[in-house]
């Protein structure tokens, strides 16, 4: 029995590339590749500093507006209002199409649900309630509670103590590969969401369930 469905964030319910999407045309043909150097930095700071230790933790927000200087300046953006515009525009990121239905699905077969996400939680509360997303999760936790991002199996251990169940009693979802196999490791019943068709890595199809679409999820966990 799954008694509760944890999700991640960005990338899972909330697309992470919708902010350089909605400023493509002041961008550029290439918002594509600028989008994903900027997400790929922003992950890459997040396991550094956590590996680096706790002093040198911060907060990703923060991460997330170095990731974007790094990113302007490999791609030779200089327009500091566009770069402003971007960054407000994380804040408000569309959810995908799939999410909220999902969710509602869930709540209306009387299943908790939260976030767990790296995000810091003005961000997290900012991005809920412009998906309009916030009046169908139980909780929104964020890794500021312990200090260290995720796969850290600290950050894992704040659901199972929000919702007190042990970790194989809840479902864990996420897009992010490196997540699934995290969750999967420290107990929950992964799910990887795989919208992009990407190659299996992590062993994941031995220890994860590969969704292509949230919209499948209810019925799984019926």
């Amino acid at each position: 029995m799954v008694g509760a469905v944890i999700f991640d964030a960005y990338g899972t319910l909330l697309d992470v590339h919708a902010a350089m999407a909605g400023h493509a045309a002041r961008i550029g043909p290439h918002w594509q590749q600028v989008s994903a150097d900027w997400r790929a930095k922003q992950l890459e700071y997040s396991w550094v500093r956590s590996l680096a230790g706790p002093a040198h933790h911060r907060d990703f927000w923060r991460l997330t507006e170095e990731a974007l200087a790094w990113t302007a300046a490999r791609h030779a953006i200089t327009d500091a209002a566009l770069l402003a515009d971007v960054l407000d525009a994380y804040r408000r990121l569309s959810p995908y199409s799939d999410a909220p239905e999902a969710l509602r699905r869930l709540r209306n077969r009387g299943m908790r649900s939260a976030i767990l996400s790296n995000g810091e939680p003005g961000m997290l509360r900012d991005a809920v309630r412009a998906a309009a997303i916030h009046d169908l999760l139980d909780a929104v936790l964020s890794v500021e509670a312990v200090g260290v991002f995720k796969p850290d199996p600290r950050v894992y251990r704040l659901a199972v103590t929000r919702f007190g169940l042990p970790a194989n009693e809840m479902a864990f979802v996420s897009s992010n590969a490196w997540d699934a196999f995290g969750a999967a490791a420290f107990g929950f019943r992964a799910f990887w969401l795989n919208r992009t068709d990407q190659p299996v890595e992590y062993g994941l199809r031995g220890i994860a369930t590969e969704l292509s679409s949230l919209s499948v999820l209810p019925d799984i966990l019926a």
